[in-house]
């Protein structure tokens, strides 16, 4: 979570429990969180792992993400004392609350792609007459 972001966002709300909700949807709406979390409600697994499962993401954004989410409760570390050390990553109890509302979205946006994509294409064809209308009229004729 960027909280250079969080603070702007918060700082237009004079409200406490305002910027408290910003701060936590700043959290669980990040794209690698909800990436992340997608990955660990699998069951506990291993860095390298979260890090195969979770594509794109770079090996520093992956451990801030996982720091910051068992910064906020929602993700359990265990280091098992073996050589070389083991860690495993799973989602606490709060975490798990995550899971049902994340898959909501997910099926959301499944259903609501083609429409999505469809009002891109429209606006873009609109910015394109827009743009076609602009350069008519400064065009020397």
């Amino acid at each position: 979570m960027d909280d250079t972001n969080t603070a702007v966002r918060a700082a237009e709300h004079g409200h406490t429990a305002c910027r408290a909700s910003i701060e936590t949807l700043a959290r669980i709406g990040d794209k690698w969180t909800v990436l992340v979390v997608g990955a660990l409600s699998l069951g506990p697994i291993r860095y390298n792992q979260v890090r195969r499962v979770v594509e794109g993401i770079s090996q520093r954004m992956l451990t801030l993400t996982l720091k910051g989410l068992e910064q906020d409760g929602l993700v359990s570390r265990t280091v098992y004392p073996t050589i070389p050390p083991r860690v495993e990553y799973e989602l606490t109890d709060l975490g798990r609350t995550l899971i049902v509302p994340l898959r909501a979205v997910h099926a959301w946006t499944v259903e609501h792609r083609p429409a999505i994509l469809a009002a891109r294409e429209k606006f873009a064809e609109r910015e394109r007459q827009a743009a076609s209308r602009q350069t008519s009229f400064t065009t020397p004729k």
